[in-house]
């Protein structure tokens, strides 16, 4: 168990502010390659959308509380607990291999991703716990590495990692089982859009493109940076703007890429998603690894995820596709916003420094479209 750090109180959810920059953590040498002792990483390792949804149809028959407010029928982003009228308990689970070499960064992007499941249901974070497996030869220090950025980073989110569990395993892992709170009348949920809403996104596109491109040697050092540098932002503020703003229905884009969670809350709230695909933001880099031929194994689950329920126009190029379709680890929000409330979320999120794209709407039908 890891000791209980201390933490600020946490802000209400209604509230909006600008998380702290975290805590500079030392670069260990490079002789610990973390990414030589994984197959794939991030998101990328998850399992595939199509798979899932296989294997968790059965758990549909179960009858669920009535406390349980989300959970999986249908599944949210997280599970939502009502303990009062005032007050839903979230709680999550993330973890997953190494997508990078330095174990700071790794413990940082993990936590990150892991704490986003939280945010994209409108809630904030209380405490975390860790959930970690190590080969026995790493060296203590990798471990301590990944502990203290992930620790630090969940400090960052408003709460405190409280504990954990470890197991032996050749290849690493790391995540967080979370615990967070919100009012269950804010809740965000993938049920939430409405027909008219315009489509918002607050992370580029093209994290498992410049990852898996990177191990190819197809990516420049520069570009996978920016994609680290992005997978390392919470999306606290940008969950707060949106609950502030009276917003209902969202998620967060991480392993089923932007056409597989898009697929979700366009079922989730018996709506059709249109994304415009010249509108969707790429990180520096990833339409040119799509185009020099990279692209995921989790990219061909979600491809057929999507099958029968997605119209593509012709005139939307290859690498376009392929992006939509890129494994995401630590993502941005995509959120459903009423037509009335455009200005003053887009106005929201900028004065706190977060990024948005507006990248479609919500019309009637089924599915999704990318046009």
């Amino acid at each position: 168990m890891f000791e209980p750090s201390s933490s600020s109180a946490v802000p209400a959810a209604v509230q909006v502010t600008i998380p702290p920059a975290p805590t500079p953590i030392a670069v260990l040498p490079a002789s610990v390659r973390l990414t030589e002792l994984t197959e794939c990483g991030g998101c990328a390792a998850k399992l595939g959308a199509d798979l899932l949804a296989d294997a968790l149809s059965g758990l549909g028959a179960v009858r669920e509380p009535a406390e349980l407010i989300a959970g999986l029928q249908p599944a949210d982003d997280a599970a939502a607990y009502l303990v009062s009228p005032d007050l839903a308990i979230i709680g999550t689970l993330d973890f997953f291999p190494p997508l990078v070499d330095d174990p700071a960064t790794f413990g940082e992007i993990a936590a990150a991703n892991a704490l986003s499941d939280v945010f994209a249901m409108g809630g904030r974070v209380l405490f975390a716990l860790s959930i970690a497996a190590f080969p026995e030869d790493l060296p203590r220090d990798v471990l301590a590495a990944v502990f203290e950025a992930a620790a630090a980073k969940v400090r960052e989110a408003g709460g405190v990692l409280a504990g954990g569990h470890t197991i032996r395993d050749p290849e690493p892992k790391y995540g967080l089982a979370v615990v967070g709170a919100a009012h269950p009348d804010r809740l965000l949920r993938k049920g939430g859009a409405r027909v008219g809403d315009r489509l918002l996104l607050t992370k580029r596109l093209g994290t498992g493109l410049l990852v898996s491109g990177s191990r190819q040697g197809k990516v420049t050092a520069t570009d996978l940076d920016g994609a680290i540098t992005q997978m390392r932002q919470l999306n606290r503020a940008a969950s707060e703007v949106l609950v502030g703003a009276g917003v209902r229905g969202a998620t967060d884009v991480t392993g089923f890429g932007l056409v597989g969670h898009g697929l979700e809350m366009a079922r989730a709230s018996a709506t059709r998603f249109v994304f415009d695909a010249s509108t969707l933001p790429a990180l520096p880099g990833a339409l040119a690894a799509a185009a020099n031929g990279v692209e995921t194994g989790g990219a061909g689950h979600n491809r057929r995820f999507a099958e029968g329920s997605l119209e593509v126009a012709t005139s939307v190029a290859t690498e376009l596709i392929t992006l939509a379709f890129d494994p995401q680890t630590s993502g941005g929000l995509l959120a459903a916003v009423a037509p009335e409330h455009v200005d003053a979320v887009d106005a929201a999120l900028a004065a706190v420094g977060v990024d948005r794209f507006w990248i479609g709407w919500v019309d009637s039908g089924d599915g999704v479209s990318l046009r």
